[in-house]
């Protein structure tokens, strides 16, 4: 699997998070009911965690499942902010954890496990948008293609117009 796509999303989403942090605004305040940046890295934290524990148990040969309810948790969210200290400690963390899952889908996994079907319950703010079986791939995929393009313009929306 090229994960060279996973790679360039990673490091988009870390280029978005450190002109957040360079912006000279300390916490640039999100739209209402929006993250600000700590609690958004921290959400890609847990779910790159997720992502890393699901292809880790295909590759030992165990079931698994994966569920993202855990990353949308706010006390699990602000445990991770404070475990990380804070948005450097943040942005460290989703690049090594960026590093991990690539090493791991890429040239450790074989064809057939990345074709794994994985049950997998995804949810968005209380809606369900997955709840089926979802291949491996699929899931390492969608980082790429959905879920890190999606948190770096959140990222850069705390900006506003100055963006």
């Amino acid at each position: 699997m090229d994960t060279t796509p996973l790679r360039d999303a990673y490091g988009a989403l870390l280029d978005a998070a450190a002109t957040v942090a360079g912006s000279g605004d300390p916490s640039p305040g999100p739209p209402p009911g929006e993250w600000d940046a700590d609690q958004i890295l921290a959400h890609v934290a847990l779910v790159t965690s997720a992502t890393i524990a699901a292809a880790a148990s295909v590759a030992s040969g165990a079931n698994t499942t994966y569920d993202n309810r855990m990353a949308l948790d706010t006390w699990t969210i602000g445990r991770v902010i404070a475990l990380s200290g804070g948005g450097a400690g943040l942005r460290d963390r989703v690049r090594r954890q960026g590093e991990a899952l690539c090493a791991l889908g890429g040239p450790a996994l074989g064809e057939a496990e990345l074709g794994t079907p994985v049950p997998t319950l995804l949810l968005s703010n209380g809606t369900v948008l997955v709840d089926q079986p979802v291949p491996l791939r699929d899931l390492v995929t969608g980082l790429a293609e959905v879920e890190l393009p999606g948190h770096t313009e959140q990222l850069l929306a705390l900006l506003g117009d100055g963006a």
